[in-house]
């Protein structure tokens, strides 16, 4: 009777050992597959991203050689403006006029109900647009936008169009 319980015992214990590690092995398969298609998706997701801000981007002085070079007269003996300081320095100056008491005049508005109006966004686009979202905290809009550097490197905007949107 001792020997049969032990028996017993003894296949119970290897049928747990064989059940504990069918389990064990599976459950780290299940967490390496889930891992695996986790990763893919997350990849598939950062390529995706990445692909909407490349074509965001496509119309934007970073990305545009052909309006980079416009700034390069090295060739003719002038001067070379680096875009990447040129951006920072047009839209701060744009930004400047934006405490004028009458509000930014480029943003193509007057003042609605003494509310005046002040450039919110800028993305320059290239070597002479900018677009630009402006708003009196009530009405909102956006403005096209001309921009020169003339060679003493001052900056000088034209208002091309403005839209105000409806309330």
């Amino acid at each position: 009777m001792k020997k049969s319980l032990m028996l017993y015992l003894f296949i119970l214990a290897i049928l747990m050992n064989v059940f504990t590690y069918m389990f064990y092995s599976r459950e780290v398969k299940f967490g390496q597959e889930r891992y695996d298609k986790t990763t893919k998706k997350l990849r598939d997701s950062i390529n995706l991203v990445t692909t909407k801000l490349t074509e965001s981007n496509y119309f934007s002085l970073e990305n545009n050689e052909n309006a980079q070079n416009y700034f390069d007269n090295s060739a003719s003996g002038g001067k070379v403006i680096l875009y990447e300081k040129l951006i920072p320095v047009v839209t701060e100056k744009l930004l400047d006029y934006n405490s004028s008491p009458n509000g930014n005049p480029y943003t193509g508005q007057d003042k609605i109900e003494g509310k005046k109006f002040i450039i919110n966004k800028v993305k320059i686009l290239n070597h002479r647009w900018i677009i630009a979202d402006y708003s009196n905290g009530e009405y909102w809009g956006e403005v096209l936008l001309k921009y020169f550097v003339a060679d003493d490197e001052s900056i000088t905007f034209e208002v091309n169009q403005s839209l105000l949107y409806q309330k």
